[in-house]
């Protein structure tokens, strides 16, 4: 099979759901091979490690989580869509036998269990309710889980709170989470995803509120993190509004890479020891870059006003992207991508 990118997008905002593209070896570009639109406001999506079955959010009041197999070229539904018993989902991952996503609505995170060919149980196994309130109003008057993730050893899930400026490590027994640490980041900052380096010992916490990242130790032992230091995303006062969104590390872990709507432009930030410096930023090529992703030395950015996917080469020197293309995807959402033939999945 050739290799993959599935991009999620929001219907609600004239989107066509999970949009199948395919990749380009050489150049990164992405050439649009089919979409399915049975759910609603898919906007962020997980593969299985084997790359045979995708994973989607329904980012609605209700929350819903579903299941598609992956063939050549198009995506066929796996069962009915599983609601989440939480509000506006907006991240989900795969960890220990289970679906997780964060739902932002409610500020919670749900656990759905996955069958062993892929497909989702009929109903979740447990639903964690976060708690408390942050300093910035209207945005932190109640909990906003905003992603929840897996570390690095896959002995923890990492959820990332927008509402409480805290970062929750859980642990999930027998179908249910529990929290096993939060760690409280400065208020007001408004966390909202998480990178880890791929050498385990750090994490990266984009802050939304801020804007600015967040560089913490982790420690996988015990399941603890620790704030060091705060990096501003951009040079100087936003001109405006400036809310970051997604943040990707480098595989070889000399970069940091951001994304911030308003702005519309992504950051490049070098890694040195436990600081971070912001080494330049580039438009995003296009408006309101919701997510980004890193693919074999290609970076991608889901536009969401724009309409759009644009990749980017990375200067592997400087970590600087230059604009390559895009693809037009109406309320382009997220993007991941399939596994490299005979390797693991994309990053």
């Amino acid at each position: 099979m050739r290799r993959r990118a599935f991009i999620g997008s929001f219907t609600a905002a004239g989107g066509p759901g999970i949009v199948m593209a395919a990749v380009a070896p050489d150049s990164g570009a992405l050439t649009v091979l089919s979409s399915v639109n049975n759910l609603p406001d898919p906007s962020y999506l997980a593969l299985s490690p084997d790359g045979d079955t995708l994973y989607a959010v329904s980012e609605t009041a209700e929350g819903a989580v579903a299941a598609y197999r992956v063939t050549e070229d198009r995506l066929e539904p796996a069962g009915r869509p599983v609601p989440v018993d939480g509000s506006g989902p907006t991240h989900l991952s795969l960890f220990a036998g289970h679906i997780l996503t964060a739902n932002y609505g409610s500020g919670s995170v749900t656990a759905v269990p996955v069958r062993s060919d892929g497909t989702l149980a009929r109903a979740a196994s447990g639903v964690l309710q976060h708690s408390g309130t942050g300093p910035h109003v209207p945005r932190q008057q109640g909990p906003h889980a905003h992603q929840v993730q897996p570390d690095p050893s896959g002995r923890w899930a990492v959820g990332v709170d927008l509402g409480t400026d805290s970062v929750r490590v859980c642990t999930l027994t027998d179908g249910a989470l529990a929290v096993h640490r939060e760690n409280a980041l400065r208020p007001g900052s408004g966390p909202r995803h998480l990178a880890f380096h791929p050498g385990g010992s750090y994490a990266y916490v984009l802050n939304e509120l801020a804007p600015t990242v967040t560089v913490c130790r982790w420690n996988a032992a015990d399941g603890s993190l620790q704030p060091l230091t705060e990096t501003a995303v951009l040079s100087g006062a936003p001109a405006g509004h400036a809310y970051p969104s997604g943040i990707v590390v480098s595989p070889d872990g000399r970069f940091v890479w951001t994304a911030t709507r308003g702005e519309d432009v992504l950051s490049v930030l070098v890694v040195e020891g436990e600081e971070l410096r912001l080494a330049g930023t580039v438009p995003c090529g296009g408006h309101w870059p919701r997510a980004i992703a890193e693919s074999d030395g290609f970076l991608y950015a889901a536009n969401e006003r724009s309409g759009d996917v644009t990749w980017f080469t990375v200067d592997p020197d400087t970590g600087l992207p230059s604009r390559g293309g895009s693809i037009a995807v109406p309320a382009a959402s997220c993007v991941v991508f399939g596994p490299v033939a005979g390797g693991a999945p994309g990053r």
